[in-house]
């Protein structure tokens, strides 16, 4: 089995380059928001979860690009029972031995038995701007400043989730094996590059593992 994991700073592009990496590469797609929906969705109803995690049901789930100020007060609406439920249907996932690609929540810590490939995406302050404005929904409005603080607060919830679970600083390159900036590409040409790299790193840790 193959496990990638995305840790990203806001508004970097970290979630959709998850996603193209993962048709890249054929493997199956989790972020944050399919976790969450399926946590709340079934709870403690294990049969619902397996379900939506063996059988795809989690498909349905519109997965988009747009949207990112109103996702700001999704993001910010987790709490302890839902993010403990979100680590069970991660070990879940991992338990059924299939290939996958998850973005977020501390997966990196949660499944390093498994070995995963780690990468951590970021971007200039710039670069997060432009795309957040970009991805702001008709009618939608807040300032540049507003959402600089608001991305610099979203981080800082990540990192202190972090915490948590691990010794390591979120962000600190060695917890990673691979650094990736998103200035200057298209996320898809990016992810394109990216489905090479972890195709050799599998084949290389394969190799070692002998």
């Amino acid at each position: 089995m193959k496990i990638i994991t995305i840790s990203r700073e806001f508004g970097s592009g970290g979630r959709e380059l998850g996603q193209r990496l993962a048709e890249a590469l054929g493997f199956d797609y989790y972020d944050s928001e399919i976790l969450t929906t399926v946590a709340k969705r079934c709870g403690i109803d294990d049969k619902c979860r397996e379900v939506s995690l063996r059988d795809h049901g989690w498909r349905n789930i519109p997965i988009t690009f747009h949207g990112t100020m109103s996702s700001l007060a999704y993001i910010a609406s987790f709490n302890t029972d839902v993010v403990l439920r979100q680590n069970e249907v991660i070990r879940e996932i991992a338990s059924y031995g299939k290939d996958f690609v998850i973005v977020g929540r501390n997966a990196d810590v949660l499944l390093r038995e498994y070995s995963p490939l780690n990468i951590f995406v970021y971007s200039s302050e710039d670069t997060k701007i432009k795309r957040c404005m970009e991805r702001v929904k008709d009618g939608e409005k807040i300032s540049e400043r507003e959402l600089i603080r608001k991305m610099k607060e979203i981080d800082k919830r990540r990192a202190r989730s972090r915490e948590l679970v691990s010794e390591t600083p979120w962000g600190e390159r060695s917890s990673y094996h691979l650094s990736v900036s998103t200035d200057g590409w298209e996320i898809e040409s990016l992810a394109d590059s990216i489905s090479d790299f972890a195709t050799k790193w599998f084949l290389n840790y394969e190799k070692s593992s002998l």
